[in-house]
């Protein structure tokens, strides 16, 4: 049976920048987590970052792939370089999807390190880019499928076509 990983914050889980979470009320999720298919996530926890902090964004709004290159950093709104946390818990992200075989994650859109469709511009103004968070753009390059918590229903068709080439 197919996992997959699934944003903490969106399970309900106070683990986001302000100590809150964005609990996802979805019949798939609910689903998955009757079957015991969801690993919950948080890379900016894993990176150490703690609960709360300030938020933070990309510069530039440059997206994950190139904080991932040292082409861009990611600031908090104190003026704090965030970079090595974000990108250290990615990569523990991936080494615990890669570890478990998992092809499919829905992750928080908008978010530094989980945003797949779009993130914030770096200037804390609420400006979106359509760029991919730091664990995204990670993620991605792995070939694992990044949906955002409005594609629940897209995440799932795909994980029964990969469970499906499993038991053929």
């Amino acid at each position: 049976m197919p996992l997959v990983l699934v944003s903490a914050c969106l399970l309900g889980q106070p683990v986001r920048y302000n100590a809150i979470h964005k609990r996802c009320e979805s019949e798939v999720l609910a689903q998955w987590l009757a079957q015991g298919r969801v690993i919950p996530v948080c890379p900016e926890v894993s990176g150490g970052l703690p609960v709360p902090r300030p938020p933070a964004e990309i510069t530039a709004g440059a997206g994950g792939a190139r904080v991932l290159l040292g082409q861009a950093r990611v600031f908090d709104r104190q003026g704090q370089d965030v970079s090595d946390a974000f990108i250290s818990g990615a990569q523990h992200v991936l080494l615990q999807a890669q570890s478990q075989d998992i092809r499919v994650a829905v992750l928080k859109e908008g978010s530094p390190s989980c945003g797949s469709g779009y993130i914030y511009d770096g200037t804390f103004a609420g400006v979106r880019v359509a760029e991919q968070g730091v664990l995204v753009a990670l993620l991605e390059s792995a070939g694992i499928r990044v949906f955002s918590e409005d594609q629940f229903v897209d995440a799932n068709e795909l994980l029964l076509w990969l469970e499906a080439g499993e038991t053929a």
